[in-house]
């Protein structure tokens, strides 16, 4: 059976439209989508660059969450989960503000960061270092680096006294 081509902003097929014509928002919108999953706010920013006479990028969007097919919640969960073995709580919380994702998404997150945060913390730095610091130049080199990953100080201090997650 085959499927109806959506029709562009001025109501042609695609194939129809000139060929040097750009593609409308919502083909752009759909093309980013298809890749990876974006924040409202992030499609939004993306959008707004390719904006033409006549469109309207919140009725996009609107379409878009409607049929389910944009979705911060998710975003964010791709977010968690594509970040957590490299990075602190911190960091991922603060790439999922910089996304514009809702503060309830970031407060749903966080609790479930901070619980496996001993172990992310342990597995970037056996990655890294794999040995405990023999003097305090190495401990601060060490202490910065999974503080720039976003790892709470707390966990840094308690991983670096034992080397062991697990202790």
């Amino acid at each position: 059976m085959r499927k109806r081509a959506e029709l562009g902003a001025d109501g042609a097929p695609p194939s129809r439209r000139g060929k040097g014509e750009p593609p409308s928002l919502r083909v752009r919108a759909m093309r980013m989508l298809a890749r990876r999953e974006y924040s409202r706010a992030e499609l939004r920013a993306r959008l707004l660059s390719h904006l033409q006479e006549g469109e309207d990028v919140e009725a996009v969007l609107d379409d878009l969450e409607q049929r389910n097919w944009l979705s911060d919640a998710r975003a964010a969960e791709l977010i968690v989960n594509t970040r957590r073995t490299r990075f602190g709580a911190q960091r991922i919380a603060h790439e999922m503000r910089q996304k514009g994702l809702a503060e309830d998404l970031v407060g749903k997150a966080l609790p479930g960061l901070k619980a496996s945060e001993m172990d992310a913390a342990h597995e970037v730095w056996q990655r890294k270092f794999g040995t405990l610091p023999q003097n305090q130049q190495e401990k601060a080199r060490q202490v910065r680096f999974l503080q720039s990953r976003g790892f709470a100080l707390d966990v840094i201090f308690k991983l670096l006294q034992t080397g062991n997650s697990h202790d």
